[in-house]
């Protein structure tokens, strides 16, 4: 598993659910085109789980792991 999780906004919040916009705003996302970068738990997972149409998301991979490959 992923140290942390980049999550970007590909889609708009308009015409969804208050639950979305919240769970967006919680994730720090503001806009379209936003990136965070959150610890990845099962916290985040859930939250990303709930707004997965409006994310990207990609697994960032902890710093010691290139250099073991």
């Amino acid at each position: 598993m992923a140290a942390r999780l980049r999550i970007t906004q590909v889609k708009s919040t308009i015409s969804h659910v208050a639950r979305n916009r919240a769970t967006i705003r919680a994730l720090g996302l503001h806009r379209i085109g936003d990136t965070v970068e959150v610890p990845d738990n099962a916290a985040t997972r859930g939250m990303v789980r709930q707004v997965r149409f409006l994310v990207q998301v990609e697994e960032v991979p902890e710093a010691g792991a290139e250099e073991k490959s």
